[in-house]
């Protein structure tokens, strides 16, 4: 790939090959822009969600239920002491039959094992409960 300057015999000729480099380097360029510009389809699944209904609105407010996890493994119902897993189970069965929930606040201790945390919330997913949340987060900051 060499440039042509003119003969060796030093006498002017007309140049007749067409430098092409420009030509390319304008094609690249305008290929790139066209590939940017393109929109970028995003593969999102349309999902008809539910509508809001404001006439669903529980005319009570639902009842909490405190369910506590001590640093020992000791759980708390309401302040009563679950003896076991299975009697634990039979409260979260009640509460998960009913046709509004009542609310569990989970409030384990800061030194609560992870273990005893787990079983709880896995028993409680289980059986289908579904208002559920932690409480007493402001311990763990520290």
């Amino acid at each position: 790939m060499g440039m042509s300057v003119g003969s060796a015999s030093g006498e002017d000729e007309v140049m007749v090959e067409m430098n092409t480099t420009p030509l390319i380097d304008v094609m690249l360029v305008l290929l790139i822009m066209f590939i940017m510009s393109l929109p970028i389809q995003s593969h999102a699944v349309k999902l008809d969600m539910p509508r809001p209904n404001s006439n669903n609105t529980p005319r009570t407010p639902p009842s909490v239920v405190d369910l506590e996890i001590d640093f020992d493994g000791t759980i708390l119902w309401n302040g009563n002491v679950v003896s076991s897993y299975d009697q634990l189970a039979r409260y979260l069965a009640s509460v998960a039959a009913k046709d509004v929930q009542d609310e569990i606040h989970v409030r384990p201790n800061r030194l609560a094992k992870y273990d005893v945390v787990a079983k709880t919330l896995a028993i409680a997913q289980r059986l289908g409960v579904k208002k559920l949340g932690f409480v007493g987060n402001e311990q763990f900051l520290q």
